[in-house]
């Protein structure tokens, strides 16, 4: 039997289109005729889409890397690829992986895994740019690779409490024993909590942290 396969698209919650975009040159993808220009432009749907779901980690996530890169460049379009990342946890320390897989995303910077440049000279290498277990207060930090210039990035997600119903919700959400309508609201109470952060605290100090850093040599 031939699996079914659906048309429909893909309907997101529509305050992620409200969340920051985050515009990049990429000499990479200039290079190779992947977008105009080397420009590309990024949103929150984009970080979903890669780590499979929206929560307060990818929410964070996101706009660390959003205000870390527009504190290194200001009014100019930050370079995908032209900075080195650090990650405060290990590879596989709680939910470090999903935060580094979203600087991946939008900064470029990968691990030994990572692309590993054009010719001779591997030119727009992205590879042993990713950093684990660094030294930093931070949950991250971003270098320029150009002048040098490092920001370290905290989020508090505390600032932006979930509402008081999933107490209730959620260990009968995660048990597997709400009803479709108790399920339907943990679903939308959940996407609220996210919602405040992208939007309503998108710009606030307090939930995204960004201080100067320059990386031990």
């Amino acid at each position: 039997m031939t699996p079914h396969h659906s048309t429909t698209p893909t309907t997101f919650p529509e305050f992620f289109t409200d969340a920051p975009t985050l515009r990049v040159y990429d000499p990479l993808a200039e290079f190779l005729g992947a977008a105009a220009d080397g420009i590309i432009e990024y949103r929150y749907a984009d970080a979903v889409r890669l780590a499979g779901h929206s929560c307060p980690t990818v929410a964070g996530a996101y706009l660390m890397v959003v205000h870390a890169l527009r504190a290194l460049y200001g009014e100019a379009l930050p370079e995908r690829g032209g900075v080195e990342a650090w990650m405060r946890g290990g590879r596989e320390e709680g939910t470090t992986g999903v935060t580094a897989a979203i600087v991946t995303l939008l900064t470029g910077a990968a691990a030994e895994t990572g692309f590993g440049g054009v010719g001779p000279g591997h030119r727009f290498s992205r590879r042993n740019l990713l950093h684990y277990d660094a030294d930093i207060t931070g949950s991250l930090a971003l270098r320029r690779r150009d002048n040098g210039a490092g920001v370290q990035v905290n989020c508090h997600p505390a600032l932006v409490p979930p509402d008081a119903a999933m107490q209730t919700l959620m260990p009968k959400a995660i048990g597997g024993q709400a009803t479709p309508a108790e399920q339907q609201r943990f679903a939308a109470l959940w996407q609220a909590r996210v919602r405040a952060m992208l939007i309503d605290h998108a710009h606030d100090p307090q939930l995204i942290e960004v201080s100067p850093w320059a990386a031990s040599a």
